[in-house]
């Protein structure tokens, strides 16, 4: 019955049959292994590094404020204009993923993973060290980016005020509400990660479509709205309280939708595999 079978099989040349696994999508154990390296070689850089790194990912990630501003100050007051200007949301995503730099809610799903095979406490601690500096050096980018757009006459006043607009609406919504917005932002963008290595010469797109995705749901991104709550408060329209009160709960939510609807069901899902075969 298997000869039978075999011999229905159309009869490929070396050549075909490596172009057959070229076309074929990647294995999921060969997604999880890919990200799982990077996220040990992630925990062994030194803190500096990743400061820096991550400083850069903070600075980047105030263009998807200045594209969104942009866009939306210059498209007319309609019910199709957040379609359009949304999508300069994705601007700073691109500019971090492509440029290789440091963003806390990649590392959400990448350091995570060498801790689920390892659960040790020194891998924690390394974690927990790379979250650290990279989620500091973030806000500390995005805190100066902020001041410089609020605190100069780089845009103009109209496109100041559409800066502030962004601003102002993401403090919108209750502690719940936040969390919740945080956990689905936090999960599209590990999703996004665990896509990249599958993606190949698609990797723009899909930065762009996740990332459109989260700035469509307005869902809350702990790097992106930091840039958008501290303008406001920059410009006097909120205080550090304010600031505070939302950046816990998106940073919560992140790190649930990212750690654990992503990184924690993906290690299940090859853990489960690997059971099978043994």
């Amino acid at each position: 019955m298997e000869e039978q079978k075999n011999s229905r099989q159309p009869e490929l040349s070396e050549q075909e049959q490596e172009e057959v696994e070229w076309r074929s999508a990647p294995r999921t154990e060969v997604v999880y292994e890919a990200i799982r390296e990077e996220g040990e070689n992630e925990l062994k850089r030194s803190s500096a590094a990743l400061a820096w790194d991550g400083l850069a990912a903070g600075l980047s990630m105030g263009f998807s404020l200045v594209a969104e501003g942009l866009l939306r100050s210059h498209l007319p007051d309609s019910e199709w204009r957040p379609l359009v200007a949304k999508l300069g949301y994705s601007v700073g995503f691109l500019v971090i993923v492509l440029g290789r730099q440091q963003l806390f809610t990649e590392n959400t799903l990448t350091a995570v993973l060498p801790f689920l095979q390892r659960p040790y406490m020194h891998t924690l601690a390394q974690v927990l060290r790379l979250w650290g500096v990279v989620f500091l050096a973030n806000v500390v980018g995005a805190l100066v980016f902020a001041f410089v757009i609020s605190r100069t006459e780089l845009f103009e006043p109209h496109v100041r005020e559409t800066f502030a607009e962004i601003g102002r609406e993401a403090f919108v919504g209750s502690w719940p509400l936040t969390l919740l917005k945080g956990v689905f932002a936090g999960w599209l963008i590990a999703l996004m990660v665990w896509m990249l290595p599958a993606s190949e010469s698609a990797r723009f797109f899909v930065v762009i479509v996740m990332t459109y995705l989260v700035a469509l749901g307005k869902f809350a991104h702990v790097v992106a709205g930091s840039v958008d709550t501290l303008y406001v408060v920059w410009s006097g329209g909120a205080g550090l309280s304010d600031y505070l009160a939302w950046m816990l709960p998106t940073l919560l939510g992140n790190i649930v939708g990212g750690a654990t609807l992503v990184a924690a069901l993906g290690h299940a899902q090859v853990a489960g595999e690997a059971r099978k075969s043994s």
